[in-house]
C-alpha cells in the first residue's frame, strides 16, 4: 500500500475519551470512517430517557453509519462488520470484549487506544489506579490487539507526566488530547507499512480494576499521602466520602498537610484544625487538609465556605466515622 492510501476504519468507541478520537480521526481526514460502532443507547438523567453514547451522538451529526449490537455472538451482526469491507478497526473505550472472529475481520486486524503506557495498568480504570499509585508519569499506548486483556503488540507509545494536583477528570482530558495525535501518527505509519509491534513484557505488567463506588469511603487510618492521592483518583467518580455527626461528608479536595502534627495524639479521623486555609485531620500518618467538600443536597464549596455555614459540624475535637 501506498503512504498515500486512504485507510478504509471502522471507529468502535462508546464515551467522551472515544469520542475525542473520534474528532481527530475526522478532523484529520486521512482515512475514510465507513462506520461506527458503540454501545447500546442506555437510561440517564432524572428522567431515564435512552441516551445515545457520546461516539454515537457524534457520528450521526457526521453522517456515519452507527451500529450497536449488544455483542458479536449472533452470525448476523459478524456478517454485517464483514459486509463494510474495513482494512483496519479502530477501538477506543468500546465496552465490549471482541471475539477472534472480529479480531480477524479487517484486513489489518484491529488496534486500540489505551490510557496507560503498557503494559504497566491493563484494565478498565488505569487513569485512577496511576494517580492512586502516585506514578509520575503516564500516556497513552496504541497497540495491536490480541485476544488478551490489553496484552497485545505496542505500536506507538506518547508520554504524559502526572500533576501533583492532577484528577482522574483533569488527566482523562490531557490523555484524551494527546491519544488523538498518536493515533493519527500510527494510522499513517501503519498506511505506509513501516511501523513493527514490540512484543509487551508480561513481568511489568499490573492490573487496573475497574473502580467500585466503595472505595470512595475514606479509611483514615491509611498514610495522609495515600489519601490525598486517592481524593484526586477518585474525583469526579465515586468522590471520596466519609461520614461526620450522621452526615456524608464527600472530599474533593484535599492535600498531604506536612505541616499539621503527625504526632498530636489524636485518633485518625479526628478533626485537629478548621479555618479558612482548610479542615485537619488526623490520619494513620500525618494529616490530611481539606479544601474543597460538599454535604447531602448541597454544591461543592471551599472549606471557608463550608465553615461559614456549618463551622459548628467540623469543629476540632470531632471525629469522622471510622472502624476501630
Amino acid at each position: 500500500m501506498s503512504e498515500s492510501a486512504p485507510l478504509r476504519l471502522i471507529f468502535a468507541g462508546t464515551p467522551e475519551f472515544a469520542a475525542i478520537h473520534l474528532d481527530a480521526l475526522l478532523a484529520a481526514g486521512e482515512h475514510e470512517v465507513v462506520a461506527v460502532y458503540s454501545q447500546p443507547d442506555r437510561p440517564a438523567g432524572r428522567g431515564k430517557k435512552l441516551q445515545a453514547s457520546p461516539v454515537k451522538q457524534r457520528a450521526v451529526a457526521a453522517g456515519i453509519p452507527v451500529y450497536q449490537p449488544n455483542n458479536f455472538r449472533d452470525a448476523a451482526d459478524r456478517e454485517q462488520l464483514a459486509a463494510l469491507n474495513a482494512d483496519l478497526m479502530v477501538v477506543v473505550a468500546y465496552g465490549l470484549i471482541l471475539p477472534r472472529a472480529v479480531l480477524d475481520t479487517p484486513r489489518l486486524g484491529c488496534i486500540n487506544v489505551h490510557a496507560s503506557l503498557l503494559p504497566r495498568w491493563r484494565g478498565a480504570a488505569p487513569i485512577q489506579r496511576a494517580i492512586a499509585s502516585g506514578d509520575s508519569e503516564t500516556g497513552v499506548t496504541i497497540m495491536q490487539m490480541d485476544e488478551g486483556l490489553d496484552t497485545g503488540a505496542m505500536l506507538l507509545k506518547s508520554h504524559c507526566a502526572i500533576a501533583d494536583d492532577d484528577t482522574a477528570a483533569s488527566l482523562h482530558d490531557k490523555l484524551a488530547a494527546l491519544g488523538g495525535p498518536a493515533l493519527n501518527e500510527a494510522l499513517q505509519r501503519l498506511a505506509a507499512g513501516n511501523i513493527v509491534g514490540e512484543v509487551q513484557d508480561d513481568s511489568l505488567s499490573c492490573y487496573a480494576a475497574k473502580i467500585e463506588k466503595a472505595e470512595g469511603a475514606i479509611d483514615w487510618k491509611l498514610h495522609a499521602a495515600e489519601l490525598a492521592r486517592r481524593v484526586r483518583a477518585f474525583n469526579p467518580f465515586p468522590g471520596c466520602y466519609s461520614e461526620l455527626d450522621g452526615e456524608r461528608v464527600k472530599v474533593w479536595n484535599a492535600s498531604a498537610d506536612t505541616a499539621a502534627s503527625a504526632d498530636s495524639g489524636a485518633e485518625p479521623g479526628t478533626i485537629v484544625s478548621a479555618d479558612g486555609d482548610g479542615i485537619v485531620v488526623c490520619c494513620g500518618h500525618g494529616s490530611l487538609r481539606l479544601t474543597e467538600l460538599q454535604l447531602p443536597g448541597a454544591r461543592r464549596l471551599a472549606a471557608r465556605d463550608i465553615l461559614n455555614a456549618r463551622a459548628a459540624l467540623f469543629a476540632p475535637g470531632a471525629r469522622f466515622q471510622h472502624d476501630d
